[in-house]
């Protein structure tokens, strides 16, 4: 069979409030999320073994058990029928950056062996299997604009998002999602909110104006742990046509929007002259459906 092709797309938490710690230890999110249009590559080789080859410029910064195993093996728990292969995973994207790298390769692997395995892995099937694997799992399935809920798993899709530029640093300091929660100290959760996602019929003013309105809460204790976003987060602001600076997810990956891709391109191009010691991408943010 020929070799199946997939994107891990980096995940951008726009906006992310903590209501509170859960009595099962996670925390309790409310995260617009959207997705950039460059992240990792995924193939998959069908076959009766599973493999996987890791490679690319962060390769060697990935330590233990790699997420596109775990779900290949918890499909292969789900139906003990379904053909495997061999995996390979050039990572693009730095480690520990807040990118939702594992996540999104771990529901790349998930769309790549619903491919290979026609109409064995139904879409309700890859949904029950995503929180398994982790809480961002089940937003990376679709890998497009939503807001979700809980600790990461309850997915609202955002209709017409609009597309927009989007410029992405990080300073070369890995950073662990556990660290920053242990340091936000967030207070035991009262109450779960409902929460609806919001329309923004398109308008890149909207979406600002949103995003503008609400933060981080994960941004100050991760700038206490990693004293450098602070650097990061400036440098962006003052890059031309930069509408908003924030911190994306746990960090220390921080991103920059932009009206428009090629705002973002030329603001990247600066950005390295200036740091040529950071990772620097310019993309940009737009609806997508995985696979």
């Amino acid at each position: 069979m020929t070799t199946l092709r997939d994107t891990a797309f980096a995940k951008i938490n726009l906006t992310l409030a903590v209501h509170g710690r859960r009595a099962d230890g996670f925390h309790e999110i409310e995260s617009l999320i959207a997705f950039a249009a460059l992240g990792d590559d995924v193939t998959l080789e069908p076959g009766e073994a599973l493999d996987l080859a890791v490679e690319g410029p962060f390769a060697g910064a990935l330590a233990g058990d790699n997420l596109v195993i775990a779900a290949a093996q918890a499909a292969k728990a789900l139906h003990p029928e379904l053909r495997l292969g061999r995996f390979r995973l050039v990572k693009n994207l730095p480690v520990a950056a807040g990118l939702g790298g594992g996540s999104a390769a771990a529901a790349a692997a998930l769309r790549l062996l619903a491919r290979a395995n026609r109409g064995a892995l139904s879409e309700t099937a890859l949904a029950s299997l995503a929180p398994e694997l982790g809480s961002d799992v089940a937003v990376c399935l679709d890998s497009r604009p939503a807001m979700i809920t809980g600790r990461g798993e309850r997915v609202k899709p955002v209709a017409d998002f609009p597309s927009c530029g989007v410029l992405l640093a990080n300073p070369g300091v890995p950073l662990a999602t556990q660290d920053v929660y242990a340091a936000l100290g967030a207070e035991p959760l009262a109450a779960a909110a409902d929460v609806e996602a919001p329309n923004f019929d398109g308008d890149f003013a909207r979406l600002m104006d949103y995003v503008a309105s609400r933060g981080n809460a994960l941004q100050a204790p991760a700038t206490r742990l990693v004293p450098k976003i602070e650097d990061v987060l400036a440098a962006l602001s003052r890059l031309d046509g930069a509408r908003i600076a924030r911190l994306t997810g746990s960090g220390p990956t921080c991103f920059a929007l932009f009206s428009t891709e090629d705002e973002a391109k030329r603001a990247a191009a600066s950005l390295t002259r200036q740091h040529p010691d950071w990772w620097i991408a310019a993309s940009s943010l737009q609806p997508r459906t995985g696979g």
